[in-house]
């Protein structure tokens, strides 16, 4: 794929979003599988007149941060909400998503003597990681044992903060949170970012910890309020003790704007659908394990969860080549990307969405499949 003109190099071409399933690229329209917009709720007709509605009325910016003169009622509802909704004690919002775990690790520095990071961590955890005021081990990506070795290497005694993805969002791989809880000494926590968790894995769509069946007393939670939910900002969720913390001792949250107020609108009016739209729900997870029942049958390894991500290293430059070829007969677009963690040389990744009819899943499969 060339670069952009007027960009420097280094970025991917600029897409044009079109309709809830398609953008424009290369001057056509292309089926969408990338990004991580799993209802689509960024383009759905409700979220989208909330936003509109609060612009005309509110404006965009309180201009101030919320510890000054910033702090607004929009705020509060959706903090509320938001709590209310993960059955946490409270909630505290942060401008995106990656700074949530760092705002997180600035209130709990110097509450852990060690940190254990999984070794294929989210970046943001990486840099939370270095705020906490503790040394840092790596632990092998979801590996148990391993954690367990480096837990009974630390002195008697230790309060060590695990810190890892729910769903690492490279390939949708779960972390096994039930087995690292069995493993924390008493004083232990884990920070989990669960971006690509919240608002899909669950009965009731609260989550990876929901999912396993773990409480949720011993962690630390942050997620993104612009994958599941469509819009945009970060949150950090816990105890009424936690948040406190993040409000008196982050310096993210005491030197950032908030959240513009339009988009604190359109996140609660998000946060409703996917409490109460059980269709949408169920019409994400039908197409999540249809997709992921058809392409073992041609060779590609899939992890065996609800998580509504696809990825696929090639295994060679001629052959992502030829994947580029055969999903772009597909009239697809082909979402090879390179992130931080991932294969240096790159991978496809695949994000499935509620909205997208059977028909145009067997594309995907039938690009990949004719692709390999």
């Amino acid at each position: 794929m060339k670069a952009a003109q007027g960009a420097t190099g280094y970025l991917p071409p600029p897409l044009q979003p079109v309709g809830r399933t398609k953008v424009h690229w290369g001057g056509r329209d292309l089926l969408y599988f990338g990004g991580c917009d799993y209802f689509r709720l960024s383009t759905h007709p409700a979220v989208r007149s909330v936003v509109r509605r609060s612009l005309s009325t509110l404006g965009l910016n309180v201009a101030a941060s919320r510890l000054t003169t910033g702090n607004h009622a929009l705020h509060l509802e959706l903090e509320a909400r938001l709590a209310q909704f993960f059955e946490v004690e409270a909630a505290a919002l942060v401008p995106n998503g990656y700074l949530s775990n760092l705002a997180a690790a600035q209130a709990l520095e110097g509450q852990f003597t060690c940190a254990l990071l999984d070794e294929r961590a989210h970046p943001s955890l990486v840099d939370a990681s270095l705020a906490l005021g503790c040394p840092v081990s790596r632990f092998r990506h979801r590996d148990p044992e391993d954690l367990a070795r480096l837990l009974r290497a630390l002195p008697h005694p230790s309060s060590p903060l695990i810190l890892t993805d729910g769903v690492f969002g490279q390939d949708g791989a779960l972390a096994p949170l039930g087995e690292y809880l069995e493993l924390l000494p008493k004083d232990g926590r884990i920070l989990v970012d669960d971006a690509h968790g919240v608002g899909v894995l669950g009965r009731y769509a609260k989550g990876t910890a929901q999912h396993f069946g773990v409480p949720v007393r011993r962690l630390v939670q942050c997620a993104t309020l612009s994958k599941a939910f469509g819009v945009h900002g970060g949150v950090i969720l816990g105890t009424r003790r936690l948040i406190e913390a993040v409000q008196r001792r982050s310096r993210v949250f005491a030197g950032s704007t908030p959240l513009p107020l339009p988009l604190a609108a359109g996140a609660l009016a998000a946060l409703v659908l996917v409490a109460t739209d059980l269709k949408m729900r169920q019409r994400l997870a039908h197409s999540t394990a249809l997709v992921k029942a058809a392409l073992p049958t041609f060779g590609v390894a899939v992890h065996d969860n609800p998580a509504p991500i696809v990825s696929l290293e090639p295994k060679s430059p001629q052959q992502a080549a030829r994947l580029e070829r055969s999903l772009l007969a597909q009239r697809i677009y082909p979402s090879f990307i390179r992130y931080p963690g991932g294969p240096e040389a790159g991978f496809f990744r695949f994000a499935i969405s509620s909205e997208h009819t059977p028909r145009e899943l067997g594309r995907l499969v039938a690009g990949v499949a004719c692709g390999l």
